[in-house]
């Protein structure tokens, strides 16, 4: 069974000593990073843009696994790539149509990122299934978007296993994200599901034993 990946979302790490949160992440033998990006307009909350992420990006040799919570993503995809991300995921609800998110879909790769899709808790699952085939990450939110450190919603995980026999069984190359009240209790759940990247905060950061806590997800 292939390593499942996990994406520490620095939303909950010590800004004053980035540099060494960035190093936890690379001693505990992992390989992305994620950023959540937040407007205050699609969300009620603000967190980093593209300059900031223009500004640490290109020092961290790490996947760069950049979520934008954003109205109108289809403006912001060059400024992203810009600014160093590697995969950009952005959410159905911010789009207005089908066609608009295929447009962003498209233009995310034109750039040469991956392309992720991320939907709300609230939204049914098979929104999204006519995208799957153009996509490379599908994030489903297991908790509503804009705040960390809140509580896992436990009907995520047959959400996870939706998408991820929809997946399966049409053959695609689609990796299944999960990104909200992350733990070594929920964390095996998850992946029993269907999960592929585990996207975890909170429980992670700000914690003397990152590198044991990343084990124990694992377990």
């Amino acid at each position: 069974m292939k390593r499942p990946i996990i994406s520490p979302s620095v939303l909950d790490a010590d800004f004053l000593h980035f540099e060494n949160e960035v190093q936890k992440i690379k001693d505990a033998g992992l390989e992305w990073i994620h950023f959540d990006v937040m407007d205050g307009t699609f969300v009620n909350n603000i967190s980093f843009g593209n300059l900031f992420l223009k500004s640490v990006c290109p020092k961290i040799d790490l996947f760069k696994d950049v979520h934008v919570m954003i109205a109108n993503p289809l403006e912001m995809v060059e400024k992203f790539k810009e600014a160093g991300a590697d995969c950009l995921t952005f959410h159905y609800e911010a789009c207005q149509n089908d066609q608009e998110i295929f447009d962003v879909i498209d233009k995310i790769h034109d750039f040469n990122m991956k392309a992720g899709i991320a939907i709300k808790p609230s939204v049914s699952i098979e929104k999204i299934y006519p995208f799957l085939s153009k996509v490379d990450l599908v994030l489903v939110m297991s908790v509503e978007p804009g705040y960390g450190g809140q509580h896992f919603v436990e009907s995520s995980l047959d959400r996870i296993a939706k998408v991820k026999n929809e997946i399966v069984s049409n053959g695609y190359n689609v990796l299944v994200s999960v990104d909200g009240g992350i733990n070594d209790t929920i964390a095996p759940k998850c992946l029993n599901n269907g999960a592929d990247v585990l996207v975890v905060g909170q429980y992670l950061f700000n914690h003397s034993d990152f590198k044991d806590r990343v084990e124990r997800l694992l377990k």
